[in-house]
C-alpha cells in the first residue's frame, strides 16, 4: 500500500508516519511546510517533500494519482488561531482540503479525512453518536465556530461525492487527543497552545495556569497512542469495513473538566524531580473567556463520544487513563526541559 499524508510533520501526521514505518511495509509519502518532528526519520519506504499546500497543487495531484490512500491532515486546529485568523482557517481547512478531495474523486483514490469532535458543537446529546447526534453551532459573530463549520462542510461534501461519484472515504473525529507534539512551546509562549502543552509550559516557566471561564467545561481526553491504533485499522481497511463510515476516536471514560486536568498535571509533575520545584509553586487562576480569547469565543460545555460503532466494526477501544497520558507526555518533554528550550 502507498499512503500519501499531507501535513505529515504535524501532531497526528508525524506520530502516524513513525507508526506506519515501524509496523508495516507500506510506502509513505509525506508533505508539509516544515520537517521538524520527522527530521530524524530515515527509512527506505519514506519520502518527504517540503511545500505549501496553497502552491503545490500539481505536485500533490501527481502523488494522489500515484498512491492508494490519501490522508489530508493539513489544517488549523487551535482555538486561538481560528479566532484571530478565521479567513485563513476557512481557506486552509475547507478550500485547500476540498481541492485534495476533488483530486481523489478524479483519480478514484480513497480518502481518510480528519473531521473533528467540534462538528458536534453545542449538541444537546449527552453521548455523541456519529450518525445520530445533531450538529449545532453558535451565532455567526462567534468566530469560534468557523473551524467546526469548515470541517462539517468537508464531511458533507465528501459524503455527497461518495453518493454521486463513488468516492471511497472514511471520516474520523478525534476527541482531544493528547501527547507530545500537540503544540509547540513557541505556541505556548504566546498562550496559543492547547490544554496540556500550555499548562505544562506555564508551570515550568513560573506563570499561573489560566482556566478559561473557570475550567468547568469537560472534554474526553484520548492518548495519541490509543488513537493511532484506531487510525491504523481504518487505513488497513480489512474487508472494506471502513468504507463510507464516520468514526469517533475518543475515550469516554476520560471525561474530565479542564479544571481537573490542570490539577492532574500539577499532581503528576510532582512525580518528576526535575519538575517538582515548579509544580510545588504552581498557581491556577480563572479568567473570563472574553479576556483570554476575545469576544468572538464561544464553547461547548461537554463532549463525550460514543465509541460503540468503532468498537463493533473494528474492535477498537481506548485503554490509557488521563493520568497515564499526562505522565507519558511529561516524560517525553524531559529532554527539552533539560536542554533549556522552555523560556518565558
Amino acid at each position: 500500500m502507498k499512503v500519501l499524508i499531507l501535513g505529515a510533520d504535524g501532531f497526528i501526521g508525524s506520530h502516524l508516519v513513525e507508526k506506519i514505518l515501524k509496523e508495516t511495509d507500506w510506502q509513505v509519502v509525506g508533505f508539509d511546510l516544515i520537517k521538524k518532528n520527522l527530521k530524524k526519520v530515515k527509512h527506505p519506504n519514506f519520502t518527504f517533500k517540503k511545500g505549501d499546500i496553497f502552491k503545490a497543487g500539481r505536485w500533490i495531484e501527481k502523488q494522489v494519482a500515484d498512491c492508494d490512500v490519501v490522508l489530508p491532515l493539513v489544517g488549523v486546529a487551535k482555538p486561538m488561531y481560528y479566532i484571530k485568523k478565521p479567513v485563513w482557517t476557512f481557506e486552509l481547512d475547507f478550500e485547500q482540503n476540498l481541492k485534495v478531495v476533488k483530486m481523489c474523486v478524479k483519480h478514484k483514490k480513497r480518502v481518510i479525512f480528519p473531521s473533528t469532535s467540534e462538528v458536534y458543537g453545542m449538541s444537546p446529546d449527552k453521548i455523541l453518536k456519529e450518525d445520530e447526534s445533531p450538529l449545532m453551532l453558535g451565532p455567526i459573530n462567534k468566530m469560534r465556530w468557523i473551524y467546526s463549520c469548515s470541517k462539517q462542510m468537508m464531511d458533507r461534501v465528501i459524503t455527497a461525492y461518495a453518493q454521486e461519484q463513488g468516492l471511497r472515504y472514511t471520516l474520523f473525529r478525534p476527541f482531544n487527543w493528547v501527547g507530545t507534539r500537540l503544540d509547540t512551546f513557541e505556541d505556548a509562549k504566546v498562550r496559543a497552545a492547547r490544554s496540556i502543552t500550555q499548562m505544562f509550559y506555564d508551570v515550568v516557566t513560573g506563570r499561573p495556569i489560566t482556566l478559561v471561564n473557570g475550567g468547568e467545561q469537560r472534554r474526553s481526553f484520548t492518548y495519541v497512542g490509543d488513537a493511532l491504533e484506531a487510525l491504523m485499522l481504518i487505513i488497513a481497511n480489512d474487508d472494506e469495513r471502513t468504507n463510507g463510515q464516520i468514526f469517533n476516536i475518543g475515550n469516554p471514560d476520560n471525561n474530565h473538566s479542564i479544571k481537573e486536568l490542570a490539577s492532574y498535571i500539577v499532581e503528576v509533575m510532582k512525580e518528576f524531580p526535575e519538575y517538582k520545584p515548579f509544580a510545588d509553586n504552581a498557581a491556577i487562576i480563572p479568567q473570563p473567556a472574553a479576556e483570554y480569547y476575545g469576544k468572538t469565543y464561544e464553547d461547548a460545555a461537554d463532549r463525550r463520544p460514543s465509541v460503540e460503532k468503532i468498537g463493533s466494526i473494528l474492535g477498537w477501544k481506548p485503554r490509557t487513563t488521563l493520568k497515564e497520558m499526562i505522565r507519558f507526555t511529561l516524560r517525553d518533554y524531559l529532554s527539552d526541559f533539560k536542554k533549556g528550550k522552555l523560556t518565558r
